[in-house]
C-alpha cells in the first residue's frame, strides 16, 4: 500500500507542476522503484528509436555534446577579450560555463557507453571463453542500468530542490539553475538507453553465434 501510495502522490506532484509538492513526492526511496520502472519502459522505447532512426542514434548526443563545447570556449575566449582588450567581464561568463560543461560530460558518458569505452576491457575479453564474455556484457548492463537509475532519483531531487528555492545562475538575474541542472536526469535515461540497446545487440549476437566482444574506439560511431 505504501508503494502504490508513494506512486500516487509522486504522479500528484508531477501534475501540479509545484517544485515543493515535488520534492517532496521524491524524498521516499520507493522512488527507486518508480525510477527504474520509468527506466525500463523508457529505454526500450528509446532503443527502438536508436534501432529505426539512424540519424538519432550517431549524432544526437554528439551534436549537444559539441554545442556545449562550442558554447564554452566562446563564452572563455570572450571573457578573455572583454576582460584584457575592453577592461570589462560578463558576470554571468565564469558561471554558466561550469553547467554546459556538466551537460556535455553527461550526454558524452551516454554516448560512449554505446561505443563502450567505459567498461571495455576487451584485450582481457577477447580470451574468455564466451559464455563468460556473455557474463561480462551483462555485468556492464547491469552497472550502467543501476548507475542511471541512481543518477535520475539523485539528480531530480537536485533540481526539484534547486527550483523550489528559486536559485538562479550567479552573474545572472533570471536565469533559474534548474534549468541546467535537468539535463542531468534526462541523461540518465539516455543512459539507460544505450544501455538497454547495447544489451539487446549482445544478446542478438549471442543467439546467431557472432563476436561479442570487439574493440571499443573513443570518438567512434555509434550504431
Amino acid at each position: 500500500m505504501e508503494l502504490w501510495s508513494d506512486l500516487s502522490a509522486l504522479i500528484s506532484a508531477l501534475g501540479s507542476q509545484d517544485s515543493w509538492t515535488i520534492r517532496q513526492a521524491l524524498a521516499p526511496n520507493t522512488v527507486y522503484v518508480f525510477a527504474t520502472a520509468f527506466l525500463v519502459v523508457s529505454g526500450l522505447a528509446l532503443a527502438w528509436v536508436y534501432h529505426h532512426v539512424p540519424i538519432i542514434e550517431r549524432y544526437f548526443e554528439r551534436t549537444v555534446m559539441v554545442t556545449c563545447y562550442l558554447a564554452t570556449a566562446g563564452i572563455i575566449f570572450w571573457g578573455v577579450i572583454d576582460r584584457f582588450v575592453f577592461s570589462n567581464q560578463q558576470p554571468w561568463s565564469t558561471t554558466i560555463p561550469p553547467f554546459l560543461f556538466m551537460i556535455m560530460a553527461l550526454f558524452g558518458a551516454a554516448y560512449n557507453i554505446r561505443l563502450r569505452t567505459h567498461l571495455s576491457f576487451s584485450e582481457f575479453r577477447t580470451n574468455m571463453p564466451r559464455r563468460a564474455q556473455f557474463a561480462c556484457l551483462w555485468l556492464d548492463f547491469a552497472l550502467w542500468f543501476g548507475f542511471a537509475v541512481i543518477l535520475l532519483v539523485t539528480t531530480a531531487r537536485v533540481v526539484a530542490l534547486s527550483a523550489s528555492n528559486f536559485q538562479i545562475v550567479l552573474g545572472t538575474d533570471n536565469t533559474m539553475q534548474w534549468w541546467f541542472l535537468l539535463s542531468a536526469p534526462v541523461a540518465a535515461t539516455l543512459m539507460a538507453a544505450r544501455a538497454v540497446e547495447n544489451i539487446q545487440d549482445d544478446i542478438d549476437n549471442y543467439r546467431n553465434d557472432k563476436p561479442l566482444i570487439s574493440q571499443a574506439v573513443i570518438g567512434g560511431d555509434a550504431g
